[in-house]
């Protein structure tokens, strides 16, 4: 064809409606698969395009999803956590397996990120990873649902909120972390991490860590907790802070992999072996915790699977669908930083 090929042109070809051209396009199942792959073999042959810019005037959207990255404290000027760089390649990849675009935002936490996305027609719904204090942060979580705003936040579910929320499960990560521990012998298990209310997540696997003592018979000693942002010069402070008390720990479970790598080279520089004086585990498996000295034991979270749905879920809730808070589950990566 010598001009820009239409949707007409392929129903001609293909000797259906319009209508039923569109929805072969967008995988309609009311559309059964002869022709559906008839259609899509005749919009290949003719190298068509969809106007997008015409369907999200039809349809009142504009099929773009708007991430937005809060600020994080770190040890350079990216103020990112790596954990979320993971996050981020996995929701951008599900996000463009939906036919959705990815606006991709970082917001300082003083600003104001919540503002009506939607409203701006900039996206039909957001997706929020990371929030620093959640005591700062669930102001603004309240005016976005008075606001009808669609919105789901990655991190611990609260169940004062009906703000959704997708995360894993930090109370079983904190478990099976605190059990390995038990089980390599250790039985003065340090945490290094924020436990309180301002750091849900934390805390969640700082519940999970008492619950696994207890159940191997072991008390929890509230001296053994120090607390820590998830930054490698938090984890290191802290770390000398534990040592200071003068109380003795023989495992550090970090409420992240950058507590945990810090905190691996506080001991280090006060002649502590890692892991024969100390064994450690982390929580995140970020890409730096196997090759950190030793590699680092961790908790792995499944970016690929939170990416996937995080967008269905908020897709689910634009559509005016059923949705609820979920949990994934998390498993153990075992490297040698609690010894063989």
């Amino acid at each position: 064809m010598t001009t820009k090929a239409t949707s007409i042109d392929i129903a001609y070809r293909a000797g259906v409606s319009q209508s039923t051209v569109s929805r072969a396009l967008r995988n309609s199942p009311l559309v059964n698969e002869e022709t559906r792959l008839k259609v899509q073999a005749i919009a290949k042959e003719l190298n068509y395009k969809v106007d997008k810019n015409a369907s999200n005037l039809r349809t009142q959207s504009s099929l773009t999803l708007a991430l937005l990255l809060c600020e994080d404290p770190t040890n350079d000027d990216s103020l990112i956590n790596p954990f979320f760089l993971s996050m981020l390649g996995s929701i951008t990849r599900a996000t463009a397996q939906q036919g959705y675009d990815l606006l991709v935002s970082f917001q300082q936490l003083s600003s104001d990120w919540h503002a009506d996305y939607e409203d701006s027609n900039k996206a039909d719904g957001i997706i929020l990873l990371g929030y620093g204090d959640y005591m700062d942060y669930e102001e603004k979580l309240e005016r976005l649902l008075a606001q009808n705003t669609h919105f789901v936040i990655w991190g611990a579910a609260q169940s004062k909120s009906s703000v959704l929320s997708i995360g894993c499960d930090n109370r079983q990560g904190g478990i099976i972390a605190t059990e390995h521990l038990v089980k390599k012998g250790r039985k003065k298990i340090a945490f290094i991490g924020d436990a309180s209310s301002h750091s849900p997540e934390f805390q969640e696997r700082y519940l999970g860590h008492q619950q696994a003592l207890k159940d191997a018979g072991i008390k929890c000693n509230s001296a053994l907790q120090v607390d820590a942002i998830s930054t490698e010069s938090s984890g290191y402070d802290a770390a000398l802070v534990l040592i200071a008390t003068k109380v003795e720990f023989d495992a550090i479970f970090a409420a992240s992999d950058l507590i945990a790598i810090g905190a691996i080279r506080a001991l280090k520089e006060q002649g502590i072996d890692v892991p024969s004086d100390i064994a450690i585990v982390g929580y995140d498996d970020i890409p730096v915790a196997s090759f950190a000295n030793p590699p680092l034991t961790t908790v792995k979270q499944n970016t690929k699977l939170a990416g996937e749905i995080l967008v269905e879920s908020l897709l689910k809730l634009i559509k005016g669908q059923q949705v609820s808070n979920q949990l994934i589950a998390t498993s153990l990566v075992e490297r040698q930083s609690c010894g063989s």
